[in-house]
C-alpha cells in the first residue's frame, strides 16, 4: 500500500521532493538544502489537487481542510502528478 513518488532529479538531483502514500494519508516532502519540510495530511483532510503543467515538468498543489497555505510539491514528471492526483481523489472519495 505505500507508494513513494519522487520528482524529477534533473533540476535537483541530490534532494528530490516526494509524495508517499500510507493506509491513513499522504507524506509530501519538500527538499531543500539546508532545510525541509514533511506535511502529512489525512485523506479525508484533501480539499482539492490541482496540477501545474510546465513544458516538462508540474507542480502539484494539496488544499488541505484546515490549513491556510497550500501544499506545493515540486518538479514532478507530468505522468507521476497525473497519477498523484488520481490516487489521492480515489482514496479521499472512501
Amino acid at each position: 500500500m505505500n507508494e513513494r513518488f519522487s520528482a524529477s532529479t534533473l533540476k535537483n538531483p541530490l534532494l528530490p521532493d516526494e509524495v508517499i502514500f500510507s493506509e491513513k494519508g499522504v507524506t509530501f516532502k519538500e527538499r531543500k538544502v539546508f532545510s525541509s519540510t514533511e506535511n502529512f495530511v489525512f485523506y479525508n483532510d484533501i480539499a482539492g489537487v490541482e496540477i501545474d503543467s510546465g513544458i516538462f515538468f508540474s507542480t502539484i498543489r494539496i488544499k488541505a481542510r484546515a490549513r491556510e497555505q497550500e501544499i506545493l510539491i515540486r518538479n514532478f514528471a507530468k505522468t507521476d502528478a497525473r497519477k498523484v492526483k488520481e490516487l489521492i481523489l480515489e482514496r479521499a472519495r472512501h
